[in-house]
């Protein structure tokens, strides 16, 4: 079967048009209180991107870039200054509002994979369908589709222990893919990966924006790996200090490393 999938499949985001940013900060600040003491963990952060563009968020610890993805995934509110999802203000948006949003648009995978350590891999996949999908059926056609691109198909019966830091971390791509997001936020999604292993994930997550037509948002403290992306932007301190294209470079993994078992 075909491992790619149709652009109406998955994301609502469509190709770069006249709509808009799908993406769109404006001064976004964040200070944290205990007290008298203000830590400012964000300052005037300003940018905008592109529906189905791949944007990596480099910086030390400490720039800020962990609480901007917080930010963009409505786990948490700026602030000053706006965000706009989808042209929708997230400062304006009631709780349960934004919490509709992020289940509906916005999907992520973490460093720590997060997989529920019960269940197996097809179950974590399918809970994650059932809490967004507002009453919609399981797409079995799409987690086939998944599965395949993913090179994880024999593996959805497993728990996670039974599967490899590589393969928990494809099973978290899954798991944010199938309820079919229009951006893709991740978290170091290389950071607890061996360098195979961490060029396979980056591997897919190129292939999530190119054939799958997802925004993708990457968060990370490797330059190189960041090298993936359309465009990059360097954070320290809590500001932008630059943003520049990327050059698109996507690891090479032959299809051998992926697939043997004793690699993975």
């Amino acid at each position: 079967m075909e491992s790619t999938i149709k652009l109406e499949q998955v994301g609502k985001s469509g190709p770069p048009s006249a709509n808009g940013p799908i993406i769109s900060a404006r001064q976004l600040g964040k200070t944290y209180r205990s007290g008298k003491l203000s830590v400012s963990a964000l300052r005037d952060v300003t940018f905008d991107v592109e529906p189905g563009e791949f944007v990596a968020i480099v910086g030390p610890s400490g720039s800020g870039k962990s609480t901007l993805f917080y930010i963009l995934g409505g786990l948490t509110s700026a602030t000053s200054g706006s965000l706009l999802i989808q042209g929708k203000d997230f400062s304006r948006l009631s709780d349960p509002q934004r919490t509709s949003l992020r289940r509906s648009e916005i999907g992520f995978v973490f460093q720590r994979f997060n997989l529920l350590p019960t269940i197996s891999a097809h179950a974590n996949i399918e809970l994650a369908h059932d809490i967004a999908a507002s009453g919609r059926p399981f797409d079995t056609e799409l987690l086939d589709h998944l599965s395949d691109l993913l090179k994880i198909k024999g593996r959805l019966a497993h728990r996670p222990n039974e599967l490899s830091g590589g393969e928990q971390q494809r099973v978290a791509i899954a798991r944010a893919l199938i309820t079919r997001p229009a951006i893709l936020l991740a978290d170091e999604p290389t950071g607890n990966l061996d360098s195979q292993n961490a060029d396979a994930v980056l591997s897919m997550l190129h292939t999530s924006s190119r054939d799958l037509n997802q925004t993708v948002m990457m968060i990370t403290h490797n330059p190189e790996a960041a090298q993936i992306a359309d465009r990059i932007i360097y954070m320290r301190d809590g500001q932008v200090i630059k943003i520049e294209r990327g050059c698109r470079r996507v690891p090479h993994i032959p299809a051998p490393q992926i697939l043997a078992p004793h690699l993975i």
